[in-house]
């Protein structure tokens, strides 16, 4: 949990730059990309976690534009890249401007449980990563490469001259 604006505001702006190298990997052929039939697309998973940054923080009383309407994702890999980093920032900047670090220990209804702000925001970014992840393993079965995240990629191993471990 959360205890500090700030420190949202660090682990957020790290991993949403993450996040935006892989929206920044996708192309409009590989939206349609899922790893079974009847399972969320590439492009779904992409604009799931371009709705979500505003469905779950409005939840909290947090007021920001939701930029991203609608369930079915855009056809534009660059649209919904674009849509994911104007929505990081409006909630950013709603963060830094409505919510102070006792804000973060205000409880709220969250899906029928009551969860203080500071955890609802972690579990924000938990659930960025998890679908980052989904989001990796359909890229790489489009035939995309896959940015680096936490390290180097196999493709970053051999592009240095080094052998990729198996």
């Amino acid at each position: 949990m959360f205890t500090t604006v700030q420190s949202f505001v660090a682990s957020w702006s790290n991993e949403s730059a993450a996040t935006q190298r892989v929206m920044d990997a996708l192309t409009d052929a590989a939206l349609g990309q899922e790893i079974a039939p009847n399972h969320r697309s590439l492009g779904q998973l992409a604009w799931h976690l371009v709705t979500t940054v505003h469905e779950m923080l409005s939840r909290t009383g947090l007021t920001f534009d939701p930029i991203a309407e609608g369930e079915l994702a855009p056809a534009s890999a660059a649209a919904i890249a674009e849509a994911y980093r104007r929505v990081g920032q409006a909630m950013l900047d709603a963060i830094q401007s409505q919510w102070t670090d006792e804000d973060l220990s205000k409880m709220n209804n969250l899906y029928g449980e009551a969860w203080p702000n500071g955890l609802s925001l972690r579990i924000l970014i938990q659930h960025e990563i998890h679908h980052r992840g989904q989001m990796t393993v359909l890229l790489r079965q489009a035939g995309l490469r896959v940015p680096d995240i936490y390290g180097p990629t196999r493709e970053d191993w051999i592009e240095r001259g080094m052998q990729p471990l198996v």
